[in-house]
């Protein structure tokens, strides 16, 4: 057995199985039981997650709530889509190893070796015709990156919780997916790909990606002259964040309004009476929500063009909504395929250029 080490606990989490054990559940006791326009939690159904993966002291709070609102109870197998940091890749890839340790429990959780082996046989078939394949990535390459990583604790202490006398080898097995630079329309053709295993509802996704990284060290510095000012005070829940059925005009409109920004430069003043940065920060966060919220991929993908939103877990973003599209097609004015937004936090307020901060989203969607 070939196992992937927890290569970030002990700097971005915890490696003591107590600690982070308590850390888990008191940030998951912090949910509510029902939040406003998605109703109770675990939401029936909702087999789809987006959740952060920064550093636990950071995005840890956010985060519960997309984990509280992950319903498992059908689960038989756990899909895990993150973005690729370091490794160049244009396509996807799939693990060498055969299970992932976490400090929860001296035995690691298991993979799908059978699925991972089919997939890596199966063909993703782009709209002009051209064919795609997985690749593999090494334990090394695994063990650098971080984005599928900072999920599993999470989810194998929900699974500690349901699963009381379960062994962690007989847990569902995961289908860890790293998700390269890819093209819309490599994301289409892997959307359609993966749309039959979105469709059976034994089958649970976790998307892993944080949203705005804004700084000149992350060399992104867009600033909305018209944002709202005040802006919302974060951090913000399901109540005030973009929510499924909204007109699709007016979401239009909403993503219309942060798209005549500009990028800051370093010796750049705000002016007295524009929006703070972090407020223009948030209007176009929450304009991205939108544009999710609509389940649109073209939607999505235009507005991460215009505004050049850094989310980075964008690419795995759009190989999910192009699975939702193809499964929903035929479902016509429903909100099943839809992510429901529970929560917006941001690590810190910028307030001059010199600042940086990342920000960090939950959300569900039922299927």
């Amino acid at each position: 057995m070939s196992v992937r080490r927890a290569s970030h606990a002990g700097s971005w989490y915890s490696d003591s199985a107590r600690t982070l054990s308590r850390q888990l559940d008191d940030w998951l006791d912090q949910v509510p039981d029902a939040l406003d326009q998605v109703g109770s939690i675990p939401v029936p159904g909702g087999r789809v997650i987006i959740a952060p993966h920064a550093g636990y002291a950071y995005s840890g709070p956010c985060a519960a709530f997309a984990y509280k609102a992950l319903d498992l109870s059908k689960a038989k197998r756990i899909f895990i889509l993150g973005p690729s940091h370091h490794y160049p890749l244009s396509t996807l890839a799939l693990p060498q190893v055969t299970s992932y340790e976490t400090p929860l429990s001296d035995e690691p959780l298991p993979l799908d070796t059978d699925l991972i082996s089919e997939l890596l046989t199966k063909a993703a078939t782009k709209p002009n015709g051209t064919t795609l394949r997985f690749t593999t990535m090494s334990r090394s390459v695994d063990e650098d990156e971080h984005s599928i990583e900072m999920q599993l604790p999470y989810l194998h202490r929900l699974l500690q919780v349901q699963l009381p006398n379960t062994p962690t080898a007989q847990y569902p097995p995961l289908v860890p997916i790293m998700v390269g630079s890819t093209s819309a329309a490599t994301e289409q053709a892997f959307g359609t790909l993966l749309a039959p295993y979105l469709a059976d509802e034994e089958n649970a996704f976790v998307i892993s990606s944080d949203f705005c990284h804004w700084g000149l060290r992350f060399r992104y510095t867009y600033y909305v002259p018209q944002a709202p000012s005040p802006g919302p005070s974060l951090p913000l829940s399901s109540s005030d964040l973009p929510q499924p059925g909204a007109d699709l005009d007016d979401a239009a409109e909403h993503i219309d309004s942060v798209c005549t920004g500009h990028h800051l430069q370093r010796r750049d003043r705000i002016p007295g009476s524009g929006p703070a940065i972090h407020e223009s920060i948030s209007a176009f966060d929450l304009a991205t929500m939108t544009a999710i919220s609509t389940g649109s991929t073209e939607t999505f993908l235009d507005a991460i063009e215009r505004t050049g939103n850094t989310v980075c877990g964008r690419h795995p973003i759009g190989v999910i909504m192009a699975a939702f599209e193809s499964v929903t097609k035929s479902s016509s004015g429903s909100k099943n395929g839809l992510f429901h937004f529970l929560r917006y936090e941001r690590s810190s307020d910028a307030v001059d250029v010199a600042d940086s901060s990342v920000s960090y989203v939950a959300a569900v969607a039922a299927l």
